[in-house]
């Protein structure tokens, strides 16, 4: 059943709520990857949110809903069995932008997936809140427990806590990952760009052409062979360096 709060336990709570969330901005200040990061808000808001036994975290992208962390692979099969339907508390959550709490009982009709995967896991009531920044769902975080009564208002507030952390680290990683795709491709776009600049010089030495010439004899080249234009020139220099 759920836990009953004394006057003194929400400022506990609330404290151990920021102390977990100071850690986790630890983590993410040593670099680590996305899938470390949310394991560890998981493990943080099973250990402070009184009901929460368990936590995962539901991932939505253009691949479809996943489940990056959880704190034990037993309640793993309870996300799984939504995505696979394509409905349920999590992806209800994440759909209304809202929290959704739900039980074994009141499940069974209305998510029977959703119902049976979680009552074979021993779990009686699960709460989810939507991962959401700036109208763009990124998923949700899930609690588990194997008491019905589980998960009051003070045990949603903290998750909202936990919903805000958790957001901002998936938004924080893809925006990072986008930037580091960007910068990869520049440097791919440089080292072609050199690379083609050097094979200019080789055939403009070689035949006494111009640097106009000498990359429209590429371009010829590239759109003879069906070959990138790189490619095209790197074949010419590797030729040249194997001569001796």
């Amino acid at each position: 059943m759920a836990v009953s709060i004394d006057e003194h336990v929400p400022a506990v709570l609330l404290d151990e709520a920021s102390e977990a969330l100071e850690a986790l901005a630890g983590v993410l200040a040593d670099g680590q990857t996305l899938k470390e990061a949310l394991q560890q808000l998981a493990e943080s808001a099973s250990r402070v949110i009184p009901d929460a036994e368990n936590a995962s975290v539901t991932v939505i992208d253009a691949d479809g809903a996943s489940t990056l962390a959880a704190t034990d692979d037993k309640v793993l099969a309870i996300d799984a069995d939504q995505y696979a339907a394509g409905d349920g508390p999590c992806l209800e959550a994440s759909r209304t932008q809202r929290p959704v709490r739900a039980t074994v009982m009141d499940g069974r009709a209305k998510w029977p997936e959703f119902a049976a995967a979680a009552e074979g896991a021993g779990v009686r009531a699960y709460l989810s809140a939507p991962l959401v920044v700036e109208d763009d769902v990124l998923g949700s975080l899930n609690l588990y427990s194997s008491e019905e009564r589980a998960f009051d208002p003070f045990d949603e507030a903290l998750l909202r806590l936990f919903v805000t952390a958790a957001s901002t680290t998936i938004n924080g990683f893809r925006r990072y990952e986008r930037s580091r795709r960007l910068v990869e491709d520049l440097q791919r776009a440089l080292v072609s760009r050199a690379e083609i600049d050097q094979a200019k010089g080789v055939l403009m030495a070689a035949h006494g052409v111009d640097a106009e010439e000498a990359f429209g004899r590429l371009v010829s080249e590239s759109q003879q062979r069906n070959t990138k234009l790189r490619e095209v020139a790197r074949n010419l220099l590797a030729s040249v360096r194997r001569q001796p």
